[in-house]
């Protein structure tokens, strides 16, 4: 009985010192890669941060303290009341951003994930490829909008389009500090730098966006990006 008990007493001191070596394994995960850890703007790209993304779309308070981590200076937001701006197009979850590391063409209202997706894109994706391509950093950003209250295509039948909760943003063209402009319509076929970094920041988009669509897909996006919340990879 003896030997029973001692058997026992070591095998739970045994599993306790398994669970506590566990427990400080965990401890030590970098929170980039800690599934439960809250998303920072600012922490490098890993396969977890899409989920963490996504999560944020059920979550205003993580949404917006998520957009609190970003580096100082660069996102300049307003958050908004849920509202309805048209009939059947209510609005949730929303904040309108006035600048980033870039000046826009227009302030726009979008869902709080899709400005966190672009802060990560903007910051560790498009303003590195720039300085690949360029030696500079993008400057400033020319968009379509993220709102607007329709169907896809504008089709009577057709599902209700990302921009109608202000889920996507149509990316125009961007220009560089120099003034430089890159426009997708102009560019996205050139065989120089500027259509080598639009490839690039399209593809590099993927990873952050559900859905990205550009002149590749189809001729009605043969002047934009379209960057959007729908879907989990989606790249076109």
């Amino acid at each position: 009985m003896k030997v029973f008990f001692a058997l026992c007493l070591a095998l739970l001191l045994a599993a306790g010192g398994f669970l506590l070596g566990l427990q400080q394994q965990w401890w030590t995960v970098p929170r980039e890669w800690n599934p439960f850890a809250p998303l920072h703007l600012a922490d490098p790209v890993t396969p977890l941060t899409r989920w963490k993304l996504q999560r944020l779309g059920d979550d205003p308070e993580a949404c917006l303290a998520a957009l609190k981590t970003a580096p100082a200076g660069t996102l300049d937001y307003q958050p908004l009341a849920d509202y309805t701006p048209v009939a059947n197009c209510p609005l949730s979850n929303v904040v309108r951003l006035r600048a980033s590391t870039l000046q826009l063409s227009s302030s726009f209202v979008a869902r709080c994930p899709l400005i966190a997706a672009w802060a990560l894109y903007e910051q560790q994706r498009l303003q590195p490829l720039a300085q690949t391509h360029f030696g500079q950093p993008v400057a400033r950003l020319s968009h379509y909008g993220s709102f607007a209250c329709r169907n896809i295509y504008h089709r009577e039948n057709a599902r209700r389009s990302d921009h109608a909760t202000a889920s996507a943003l149509d990316v125009a063209a961007l220009a560089l500090a120099d003034g430089t402009t890159i426009s997708v319509l102009q560019d996205w076929d050139d065989q120089g730098e500027k259509g080598a970094f639009l490839r690039a920041a399209f593809a590099e988009a993927c990873d952050f966006f559900g859905t990205s669509l550009g002149p590749d897909y189809n001729a009605a996006h043969a002047n934009h990006f379209h960057f959007g919340l729908r879907g989990f990879g989606i790249c076109r």
